[in-house]
């Protein structure tokens, strides 16, 4: 494929990129139809704060009634992006890098700008108006060829009579792609304005990136990027935040403590233990630095030194369920779940009955191996389901809570949601098919495993 073509196919391929550039916190494969296969980062703690950073912004848009998801990408590159009308995505070393909660929100409000302006479907129609002209214009320039070859010119010539107009199609789709980012910045700011919310952020984090990228730039085709040029960009936001009434206005001390946490737990979970050490010595007393060696501790298996620790930050603030999911966890993946189902009690009490909570807490009764707590961690399940339908290790956990009871219908048509939901079809088929043998014949789960038995392969499921 030429390269203008091979640009424009990866333009298809890719939606519009962002702004410049359970409750276990690691990768885990996400299973949804639009997120399915990505490394995703999945935190209670996290996602709750990230929830209260996007939702003003999306409600000053008239999103608010959309449920726009934000997911978070395993990934340390700095990047945030949208690729339907219903998720945020952002990566993991965008939150840990902004320093201020202004900077995330920042660009949410960026990137709530290109779903308020449609520029995905916008984006989608350009492209394939462009990919028309673009197979018109190799035809053209293969009958050039032809011609050119016919009166005895080079090769060359040919070539580039198929080349230059593919270019200038690619040079007009990467200048519409510039200008959707122009305007998703000015609607950032006015959403920004709408909830008294300062610009500062988005132009503070923009000038920081151009800065790092100044030196390439300057070997940069400007014409063959999909977003403005760093200087430029930031020189026109700059001007439309600073007559903002709220440029001035600073986080709430509250809001940035939770942020520190976000960024420490990240550093505790993501990074090494000497480069934890170096970010957050012991001479550090902050309550970030101390979350942050307390979670690099129990990552590196000194359990009892851990739970000192995590026992310590509940003394501070005992009301924080992060810091009793922490401990359950802790207890949890340190073979010691009887332990562990206390501190998680009280972690989805305090939180709620966060699901992610609830489906470790139901792990934990599950590895007790204790038939008596079989129907808790059910009922557990069944809430969390309820509100996480994509969730396949809820659904394991499920089976092995109805495998406790002797339920083996259910279990089956657990197992058979776990496999569909990991998008394993031919299993999914399989177990469904068992459970309904054991099913009551038109019960509504029967019905749940018909429909397995009977749905269709598609993009989004594995079939093996």
């Amino acid at each position: 494929m030429a390269p203008a073509a091979r640009a424009i196919a990866l333009l298809a391929a890719i939606a519009v990129g962002a702004a410049g550039g359970g409750p276990v916190l690691a990768p885990a494969r996400a299973q949804d139809s639009v997120t399915r296969g990505m490394p995703l980062i999945r935190d209670a703690e996290i996602e709750q704060l990230l929830r209260d950073y996007a939702q003003p912004v999306l409600r000053a848009a008239g999103l608010a009634k959309q449920n726009v998801r934000v997911v978070v990408l395993s990934d340390r590159a700095f990047n945030a992006f949208v690729m339907d009308g219903r998720h945020i995505f952002i990566n993991a070393g965008a939150l840990f890098d902004a320093k201020t909660p202004n900077e995330i929100i920042g660009i949410f409000a960026h990137e709530t700008g290109h779903l308020a302006g449609g520029h995905l479907q916008r984006l989608r129609e350009q492209l394939a108006s462009a990919q028309t002209a673009g197979i018109i214009a190799l035809l053209a320039g293969v009958g050039a060829a032809v011609a050119a070859s016919r009166g005895g010119a080079a090769g060359d010539v040919g070539g580039a009579a198929i080349m230059a107009p593919q270019t200038a199609i690619m040079r007009s789709v990467l200048a519409y792609v510039r200008t959707q980012e122009d305007q998703a910045d000015h609607a950032g700011v006015k959403f920004l304005n709408a909830t008294g919310q300062s610009p500062k952020g988005m132009v503070d984090l923009f000038k920081r990136l151009s800065n790092e990228v100044l030196f390439n730039s300057r070997y940069i085709d400007p014409y063959l990027q999909t977003h403005p040029m760093p200087a430029d960009r930031v020189a026109a936001l700059e001007t439309i935040a600073k007559a903002s009434p709220y440029w001035d206005k600073k986080d709430s001390p509250e809001l940035q403590l939770r942020h520190d946490m976000m960024r420490a737990k990240l550093a505790g979970f993501l990074e090494r233990p000497d480069t934890v050490a170096r970010r957050y010595p012991a001479s550090d007393h902050s309550l970030p630095a101390r979350y942050a060696r307390a979670i690099s501790t129990y990552r590196n298996s000194d359990l009892r030194q851990a739970i000192s620790q995590i026992d310590a930050l509940i003394q501070v603030q005992p009301n924080n369920p992060y810091f009793y999911e922490l401990k359950g966890q802790a207890l949890l993946e340190g073979a010691r779940p009887a332990e562990a189902v206390a501190p998680l009690r009280q972690a989805s009490q305090l939180s709620h009955e966060n699901p992610l909570i609830e489906i470790m807490l139901a792990q934990a009764l599950n590895a007790t191996n204790n038939p008596k707590l079989a129907e808790e961690a059910v009922s557990l399940l069944r809430s969390a389901i309820a509100r996480e339908p994509e969730a396949p290790e809820a659904y394991s956990q499920l089976a092995m809570a109805y495998g406790r009871k002797g339920d083996l219908a259910n279990a089956d048509l657990a197992s058979a949601q776990a496999a569909f939901a990991r998008g394993d079809l031919k299993t999914a088929r399989q177990l469904a098919t068992r459970a309904k043998t054991r099913l009551p014949v038109g019960s509504p789960a029967w019905v749940r495993a018909d429909d397995i038995v009977n749905v269709k392969p598609s993009a989004n499921a594995r079939v093996q």
